[in-house]
């Protein structure tokens, strides 16, 4: 008898997707809420992560062929809908990679012994271009050429660090040591009246996206319908309770308007490992910390570029960004992608400091992240409707009330966090705060829009350039 494929189970499922989500990156920027941080991780958890993951398991069991946000759309809407939906997941990630280097050169100013490198635009920029070129020339390679790197950094690099820095803050603070977001207490909900006191809302429910993208993988899950939901909780309570102890950690000992959102993790780091006399650690911890950016940037650069290769055999795409080269690699995607994000790392030298930048750059990927989940969540209630009897083996519990209630809330969660997301907060030094939203006005709409154009002036023959590629 053929063996049965063997089915993941309800752990390993839920680590897949902690390592989707989870990144050291976001704790500066949770721990500058100060004593709003609470609120944030439990708004971002609940009302977005939750919803996402269950209704994309929805949809990823019920198409299971070509699955993704892609197929979801397209056959909820049309294809000109579904294409917008992918172009915009892969959008916002190719704009993330200048915001996850950004990180990145800031733990290696610690390297280097010079923190304050961590604040010089064009240390901040050269590290970004060095570094993403070098991860896209890895990828040109294939996936086999990438992978051994991504899996050590990410080990030595995220998983390392954290268990570290949340060690030194739980030492810290049962040591009765003073924590410095108390000192500017403002209680557990921020000024809902002011936009501006909320602008960190839509970076933190960034913070939880993506955990979609593992929703494909639903049926290798042993029992999806009684499992999934149990992987998710577990998953939802690892990412939460560790964003909110690091976050703790860094906001222990540095006050909120001197954390800066792309070194505030190595200033934790600093001052922690200070208390104890390890100074000498710091340089290695830097090292692993940027490591784990790094590993993070080259595991990402090929799969959402992919995900959008795979419209081009459904002639979305022109010739052009059809091509493969022989490691089966989209390198002429992958090159439009290189470009887009060396013209985005020189945003930080236009910005008045680097956090200032960093935070522009998370904004406009998160409003562009939002948009993708209206039309995921929209899809979702959809198909309830007009493909009622495709089989799902995971469904969203309560019939289609209780996918109007999910879908509702994350929706909602969504479009609140989307307009936000407009507003520069307070705790950064933004010199003319109409450039700020002009910049997210007009970096929305042509990217929204060009998904659209390409659609309208896409042409018969590509579909039949997709098919001969296909042959090849």
């Amino acid at each position: 008898m053929p063996k049965k494929n063997k089915k993941i189970g309800v752990f390993l499922f839920a680590m897949m997707n902690v390592a989707i989500v989870l990144s050291l990156r976001g704790l500066p920027m949770i721990a500058k809420t100060g004593t709003h941080m609470l609120f944030y991780i439990l708004f971002a958890s609940i009302l977005f992560l939750l919803p996402v993951s269950l209704v994309s398991a929805e949809l990823a069991t019920g198409w299971l062929k070509d699955g993704g946000v892609y197929r979801w759309v397209k056959e909820a809407f049309n294809s000109k809908m579904g294409f917008t939906a992918i172009w915009l997941q892969w959008v916002q990630n190719t704009i993330w990679y200048t915001t996850v280097l950004a990180f990145a050169a800031g733990a290696l100013s610690y390297l280097f012994f010079d923190p304050i490198l961590a604040e010089n635009k064009l240390f901040i920029i050269g590290t970004i271009l060095i570094v993403y070129w070098g991860a896209t020339f890895i990828n040109f390679k294939g996936l086999k050429a990438a992978s051994w790197f991504t899996t050590i950094c990410v080990i030595g690099g995220t998983i390392v660090p954290a268990a570290l820095i949340i060690i030194l803050g739980l030492i810290w603070f049962f040591s009765g040591n003073t924590l410095q977001f108390e000192l500017t207490s403002k209680g557990f909900f921020p000024d809902f009246t002011d936009f501006d006191n909320l602008a960190f809302l839509a970076g933190t429910v960034l913070l939880f996206s993506g955990i979609e993208v593992d929703a494909v993988h639903v049926m290798e899950l042993d029992n999806p319908k009684k499992n999934y939901p149990k992987a998710i909780f577990l998953a939802t309570a690892i990412i939460v309770i560790t964003f909110l102890i690091g976050s703790f950690a860094v906001g222990a000992t540095i006050s909120e308007k001197d954390i800066s959102l792309t070194s505030g993790i190595m200033q934790g780091f600093k001052d922690l490992l200070h208390m104890y006399k390890l100074d000498w650690l710091l340089p290695f911890v830097g090292f692993l910390v940027a490591f784990g950016a790094i590993g993070s940037v080259t595991a990402w650069i090929g799969g959402p570029s992919k995900g959008l290769l795979a419209t081009a055999k459904h002639g979305e795409l022109p010739p052009f960004l059809q091509y493969t080269n022989k490691n089966n690699v989209q390198t002429h995607i992958l090159w439009i992608q290189g470009l887009i994000v060396t013209v985005l790392a020189f945003v930080f030298y236009l910005m008045p400091n680097v956090s200032t930048g960093f935070f522009l750059l998370t904004a406009l990927t998160a409003i562009l992240y939002l948009i993708m989940y209206v039309l995921l969540y929209s899809a979702a209630i959809t198909l309830r409707y007009t493909q009622p009897k495709v089989l799902r083996p995971y469904k969203v519990p309560g019939g289609n009330f209780g996918m109007w209630f999910v879908a509702g809330i994350g929706t909602i969660a969504v479009l609140f966090a989307l307009i936000v997301g407009f507003f520069p907060p307070t705790e950064l030094l933004v010199d003319r705060p109409s450039l700020y939203v002009w910049f997210l006005i007009i970096g929305a709409i042509v990217f929204f829009i060009a998904p659209i154009l390409i659609n309208h002036f896409k042409k018969p023959s590509w579909i039949k350039k997709a098919k001969k590629q296909e042959e090849k």
